[in-house]
């Protein structure tokens, strides 16, 4: 039977940090390429969009398949498909036929794979790890995600001039054959008992993930703030970009992304050091207070230097706050069901994000721009602290939503239930039955992601 190991997990997790530092060189790329090409915000934000719908109305089968079949196998075929659709978006920019809506569906298609991968990642991190170190594993993975957000916009900005926009693509290839063949040759801890052939509807067991969750009403109430504040935070993944874009370049834009991804990085560094709070719920809520108020500082100037501060605080600290939830839904839920309960944890808290990447673009061109132009309604109020013009609009936005995110977090932090969670509501996973994954053909050697 394969044991716990950190060691393993260590594998596991240089695999996935290969495959996501890849993923963010193109993504960014990418992204600028859209810009450049079209110059249209809503454009801009349908990208984003397709990277994340697919992957939330197929969470509830994904959830299922993890936690039926095994994980391991799960994140290989995850890890292909994605492979596949960056692949082929190589194949059309090097015969030139490369257009917007091809973009449109390889992302959601990389988005659909997504939906299988993370939870299998998510839930197998706790069988992996003892549950003391849950912390610091979880720290590593928020330092992951910072580092592709440090290395993968300045690199793709000199790579670009180097080898193009077809030389990024293939080092992102590359990454994904380093992320399967760790997984190869690594052995997961599986569950034995769930991931055995049960007969039984499809539906009525897709539904236990939110029977599990209803049955802890604290957990439902996590539920709603993950939708709430991705709600704020897709304003941000859309604008962000076209707000530096519109301020100055390319380069800016990647040192700024950098610098702020190097907030993050620092973040998950302290945080696989600390290991975080003893209360873990009060770690998240604190943490997620701050981080609100350093999105409210990015819509303070047109300062490119104000708006990098904002942005290195917000990420700075969010890693404490997402790895601390992380724990507590790893601890608080029996790991027969975590496939099922992360996937639709993450149905839920992205499902009005798309109403975001929609609403973006006319928000800040119809709304919030014409109020803070040279004769703006606010102009001659807020616009004494926000300033007036090309940006401000999307700056007035950045400091609501850190208000909003602010008031948020303190409302939640003030009920007990909530507060009390990580007290209140008893450990599920010191003992899961775990069993060996050793499948000889894909112990062989195999060429093959969110978002």
């Amino acid at each position: 039977m394969a044991k716990q190991s950190f060691k393993t997990f260590s594998i596991l997790w240089f695999g996935q940090l290969a495959s996501v530092v890849g993923s963010g060189l193109t993504g960014f790329a990418l992204g600028v390429w859209v810009f450049q090409e079209t110059g249209s915000v809503t454009l801009f934000s349908f990208i984003i969009m397709a990277a994340v719908v697919p992957g939330v109305l197929a969470a509830p089968f994904a959830g299922y398949v993890v936690d039926k079949w095994k994980r391991k196998y799960i994140m290989i075929i995850a890890d292909v498909i994605a492979g596949i659709s960056t692949l082929v978006i190589l194949l059309l920019l090097m015969f030139d036929v490369l257009e917007v809506w091809h973009i449109f569906l390889t992302s959601a298609i990389a988005s659909f794979s997504s939906s299988f991968q993370l939870p299998a990642y998510q839930s197998t991190v706790a069988l992996l790890v003892p549950k003391k170190q849950l912390g610091r594993a979880n720290g590593m993975v928020q330092m992951a995600d910072s580092l592709s957000m440090l290395i993968a916009p300045i690199s793709a900005g000199l790579l670009l001039g180097i080898i193009g926009l077809e030389g990024i693509i293939m080092l992102d290839l590359f990454t994904f054959i380093i992320a399967v063949g760790t997984l190869i040759v690594i052995k997961f801890p599986e569950l034995a008992k769930e991931t055995t052939a049960i007969k039984s509807k499809f539906v009525k067991e897709a539904l236990k993930g939110w029977t599990y969750i209803k049955e802890r009403p604290a957990l439902v109430g996590l539920l709603f703030y993950f939708a709430f504040v991705n709600f704020l935070l897709g304003y941000l993944n859309v604008l962000i970009q076209p707000l530096i874009l519109m301020l100055s370049d390319e380069k800016a834009l990647g040192i700024v992304i950098s610098i702020s991804g190097g907030g993050m990085l620092l973040g998950g560094v302290l945080l696989s050091i600390w290991g975080g709070m003893k209360d873990k719920m009060k770690q998240f809520l604190l943490f997620g207070m701050l981080s609100a108020i350093g999105l409210s500082i990015m819509g303070l100037s047109s300062s490119i230097v104000v708006i990098t501060i904002g942005m290195f605080i917000t990420l700075a600290l969010i890693p404490f706050g997402n790895a601390a939830v992380q724990e507590i839904w790893q601890r608080k839920v029996h790991a027969n069901v975590q496939g099922r309960v992360f996937a639709l944890r993450r149905m839920v808290g992205l499902s009005l994000s798309p109403i975001a990447y929609l609403t973006a673009g006319p928000v800040t061109e119809k709304i919030f721009s014409p109020l803070m132009s040279e004769n703006g309604l606010l102009s001659t109020n807020l616009g004494l602290i926000l300033g007036v013009g090309e940006g401000r609009g999307i700056g007035l936005l950045f400091f609501t939503l850190g208000i909003l995110w602010l008031i948020t977090g303190v409302a939640y932090y003030a009920h007990p239930r909530i507060r009390r969670l990580d007290h209140e509501l008893p450990d599920a996973i010191d003992a899961p039955e775990l069993a060996e994954t050793n499948n000889p053909v894909l112990e062989q050697k195999v060429v093959s992601v969110k978002g």
